[in-house]
């Protein structure tokens, strides 16, 4: 058994947390991943994020380990001649390039996507930056948390009282990553019809409106500018939204009339189904404000955890709300292990392709530790290393 992207080469020039995580994904999928870092420092992301200062003083915060392992890593200075020349033969021997640097850096280094596939034009060269080509904004640096907040993510989240607020984790960075990684796989079998590579232009921006497409229809529709609505559920259904229960809290997804009819019997409130302030969908909706308050009545006798219970084996769709370390004992975490089914224990994909064996047991290396192995394989004598080592051009690890 192989995986889908077995004998596939990729470059990964990339830095932060969505460049990374795209390659890291690829990786996860069969991809040999060669990380190019400059020499000295690497990535900056070994450096800062997570809460181990030891880890992180050492070039390998837990930020970086996350998206690290199965790469191989690739010290090289590309603001040297010589060590462009290095990343020629990489990207000659290479199927794809990953990376986010701003359009100006890849002109400066000669690195654009016309000299990439002057180079190699089976090369699939996928640039991943903030605000995506061809706009006035296309060289503007870019964070998770600025496309938060530029892209209007921000100002659904939070309540009206709260003002805007960031999610709690950088979901754009890795939704980005995962938009890279379909991209490249889409342009990767367009290139087995055409014999050709391509350039593959991913937005962070763009990907923050993907995960808002739907709310995005609605304002085009119907011109209603959308508003931070807390925990209400985006269904505006009156039976939906998180509810306080005598321990927690709840989130009731309840949308559908048999739905409500389920609820209603779990909760020994079946009187709700005869009653004309909630007994059909308009009703419920014209009295949204007197059901949410019968709701918190009845959901204030129990615990969450006791609700949750007694409402799923009802089939209502329903959530007792978690911490992330109580979310990971629950039993699809367990069972499906997706936080140690990645390379080398890591984090996993979000799927699984039948019949596909686990990805590889390499964890992330120190700056430059595979640099030797990588030029032996690029065809460098032992000789012209220490030469290109002697001139700093590659780390001397």
């Amino acid at each position: 058994m192989t995986l889908p992207l077995d004998g596939i080469r990729v470059v990964d020039w990339t830095h932060v947390l969505a460049g990374p995580a795209c390659a890291y994904y690829l990786g996860l999928l069969g991809a040999e991943v060669i990380k190019v870092e400059r020499p000295g420092r690497g990535d900056a992301m070994r450096h800062r994020g997570g809460t181990d200062k030891a880890r992180a003083a050492a070039g390998m915060s837990t930020a970086y380990l996350t998206q690290s392992a199965g790469k191989r890593s690739l010290a090289l200075d590309l603001g040297r001649d010589a060590g462009r020349d290095v990343f020629a033969r990489l990207l000659a021997s290479a199927d794809v390039l990953v990376e986010n640097h701003r359009p100006e850096t890849l002109t400066r280094l000669k690195l654009t996507e016309s000299d990439t596939r002057a180079v190699n034009p089976w090369l699939i060269h996928c640039a991943m930056t903030g605000y995506g080509r061809d706009n006035d904004m296309a060289g503007a640096p870019a964070y998770d948390v600025n496309i938060q907040a530029i892209s209007g993510l921000m100002a659904l989240t939070g309540t009206q009282d709260t003002g805007p607020l960031r999610t709690g984790a950088p979901i754009v960075d890795y939704a980005t990553g995962l938009s890279g990684a379909l991209a490249v796989m889409a342009a990767l079998m367009q290139r087995d019809k055409t014999g050709v590579g391509a350039f593959v232009d991913v937005s962070m921006l763009e990907t923050a409106f993907a995960l808002m497409s739907s709310t995005i229809t609605d304002l085009q529709l119907t011109g209603h500018e959308p508003k931070s609505r807390g925990n209400a559920a985006n269904s505006r259904s009156p039976s939906s939204g998180v509810f306080d229960c005598a321990e927690g809290q709840i989130s009731l997804g309840v949308n559908e009339e048999a739905q409500f009819h389920a609820l209603a019997h779990a909760l020994g409130r079946s009187d709700w189904l005869s009653d004309p302030q909630f007994a059909t969908p308009a009703a419920r909706d014209a009295n949204g404000q007197a059901l949410g308050l019968a709701l918190c009545d009845v959901l204030r006798t129990r615990p969450a955890d006791i609700w949750e219970g007694l409402l799923m084996e009802a089939g209502v769709p329903c959530a007792m709300v978690r911490s992330l370390p109580d979310a990971l004992r629950l039993p699809p975490a367990r069972q499906r292990d997706f936080v140690g089914r990645g390379a080398a224990g890591f984090c996993g994909l979000p799927f699984r392709v039948q019949d596909t064996p686990e990805p590889g047991d390499t964890p992330p290396q120190t700056l430059g530790e595979g640099t030797q192995d990588t030029l032996r394989d690029l065809g460098y004598t032992d000789a012209e290393i220490d030469a290109l080592r002697a001139q700093e051009v590659v780390a001397r690890c």
